[in-house]
């Protein structure tokens, strides 16, 4: 009787865990379908075979720069993207145990929008370019990115400092981002009312959010923080299972939950500066790839965290390729059809409610 009893539940957890299994398999297909489709779109006439055989180097001319130089670095580098900002918010609502929690609640992305404008306007990075669509041009795209990172990685040293040295609660540790988010905001409305208004446009332009930025050697950068970051995340995802039944019951199991909950704050602002530094504010996939994988696969981390990350790279260049799509040859800014997709779908899953499983 026993072992019976023991085999049906061996079976009942091989169920379990093959479902979840299968759903992130199923993402990982839809997204690189997706790819393949997004590399075939867009105003140049192109076929997917063409696009097959110029990916395995049978194909050169004008196919191959459009591929190798234009659409598979955004391609890869929206994917990537969405992976890093939808594990970060992944983490970051674990640790701080707020659904709500996400790089852009917590200010990281208004601090590096406010290092943007610093560079535009005292270092001189914005100008005009020419007179049509791209009349506004970032001529020194590593110095605007230089200076975003620093200012994203200033909100994460505040809101570090406030945990560590100051014995912050989770809870308030939302809250200081938010007002984190207010002042670099209300900083950087300050620069733009001093700024020409070619700077103003710059800077405007900026916090659109553009994935077709992104160079092959800004793409590995951000590939190798993200993949980075995630190995870390899913080598502690045990813990994080952990600190779902809170603080005391994590302890008691022998997690060091402080050193957890900083490291992991560090490195999913990392993730998060890493990202926007080189594609401006991208809202939204922070908080709707979990919050949609739990109402999937549930709030197991083993499953959630590699779900979360893969369907924020869905998620993120779903939108992308929408915004080059929609009104082709115009392509609009990818971070406004993020919150303009995003914004009702995340209401609708409030209003719902999530329930972990």
């Amino acid at each position: 009787m026993h072992q019976l009893v023991m085999a049906n539940v061996a079976q009942g957890y091989l169920k379990y865990t093959r479902r979840k299994i299968l759903v992130i398999g199923l993402l990982i297909l839809l997204s690189v379908l997706l790819g393949v489709y997004a590399i075939n779109a867009g105003s140049a006439e192109l076929t997917p075979v063409l696009v097959l055989q110029t990916l395995l180097g049978q194909v050169e001319g004008q196919a191959q720069v459009i591929i190798w130089n234009i659409r598979l670095p955004r391609v890869l580098g929206a994917f990537t993207a969405g992976v890093g900002l939808s594990v970060a918010g992944c983490v970051m609502q674990n640790i701080l145990r707020n659904p709500l929690a996400s790089p852009f609640t917590l200010g990281v992305s208004q601090g590096a929008a406010f290092g943007a404008a610093v560079a535009i306007l005292a270092l001189g990075a914005g100008s005009t370019h020419s007179t049509g669509a791209d009349a506004v041009l970032i001529n020194n795209p590593y110095l605007v990115t230089c200076s975003a990172f620093l200012g994203a990685m200033a909100a994460t040293l505040i809101i570090l400092f406030l945990a560590r040295v100051k014995g912050v609660s989770p809870e308030a540790m939302v809250l200081a981002g938010v007002a984190l988010g207010s002042l670099f905001s209300a900083a950087t409305i300050i620069l733009q009312y001093f700024a020409s208004d070619v700077q103003v446009a710059a800077m405007v332009f900026w916090t659109f959010g553009d994935i077709g930025r992104a160079s092959w050697r800004d793409l590995e950068l951000m590939a190798t923080v993200t993949g980075a970051g995630l190995l870390y995340f899913m080598a502690n995802r045990w813990n994080y299972n952990a600190l779902d039944s809170g603080e005391e019951t994590a302890q008691g199991l022998g997690v060091q939950v402080e050193k957890i909950r900083l490291t992991g704050m560090f490195i999913a602002s990392l993730i998060t500066a890493a990202v926007v530094s080189f594609l401006g504010i991208i809202g939204f996939i922070g908080l709707a790839g979990p919050h949609l994988m739990r109402r999937v696969i549930g709030g197991d981390h083993r499953f959630l965290i590699p779900a979360a990350a893969v369907m924020g790279g869905f998620l993120l260049l779903a939108s992308d390729t929408v915004a080059r799509t929609v009104i082709s040859p115009v392509v609009l800014p990818v971070g406004a059809i993020t919150s303009f997709m995003g914004a009702p779908l995340f209401l609708y899953l409030l209003s719902r409610g999530y329930r972990k499983r």
